[in-house]
């Protein structure tokens, strides 16, 4: 399949968001603009849970980052606006574009945005080694711009959900399934 780029800039809306009961989630980020026009109206692309908390951590840092170095004249709120947060389920169909291997993130000082670049994951990268994968102009992108306080919004949707799984076992710490699970901290007996 020939490389897409979906470029959104800006989203109507841009958000992370799962489908499937906890401990066998699948989780998507879903850009969404409000006209049709080279690019899809919706565009889901699937993550592992370690990725969502990974951007929305960093997203957090970049724009703490970005408050400090201007001494809070950068179009960036401290915190989440009031109103900003996106509690909304994804839009349905959700079909999957690609799955996303690799992201990068910046901030365009000049247009005040931050730049989210998700690149897809390439059979051939899957099961290769290091410096094996396609060049990343060959992969598949979605590429999101957003203002501060819609990042701030993004990144404070993005941590609930990831913390919204299953909860820690007191014991152990490892994820507990309705059922219980085998506890390595009682050697081996469910709990």
């Amino acid at each position: 399949m020939p490389a897409q780029v979906f470029d959104y800039d800006p989203p109507d809306r841009f958000v992370a968001g799962t489908v499937g009961p906890a401990g066998s989630r699948t989780f998507f980020l879903q850009a969404r603009a409000r006209s049709t026009g080279p690019v899809p109206v919706v565009v889901s692309v699937a993550l592992e849970k370690q990725q969502v908390a990974t951007l929305a951590e960093k997203v957090e840092e970049l724009l703490d980052e970005v408050v400090r170095r201007s001494g809070g004249e950068a179009p960036v709120p401290a915190v989440t606006p009031v109103g900003a947060g996106d509690t909304e389920p994804l839009d349905t169909p959700i079909e999957e574009e690609f799955r996303v291997g690799t992201m990068s993130l910046q901030w365009d000082g000049d247009r005040g945005v931050v730049v989210i670049e998700c690149f897809s994951v390439e059979e051939d990268e899957a099961g290769g080694g290091l410096g094996e994968g396609p060049e990343p102009d060959a992969r598949s992108v979605l590429r999101v711009s957003l203002s501060g306080a819609s990042a701030r919004g993004f990144a404070q949707r993005a941590s609930a959900l990831v913390a919204a799984g299953r909860p820690p076992c007191p014991f152990c710490q490892g994820p507990l399934d309705p059922e219980g699970h085998v506890c390595p901290r009682a050697n081996g007996y469910r709990r």
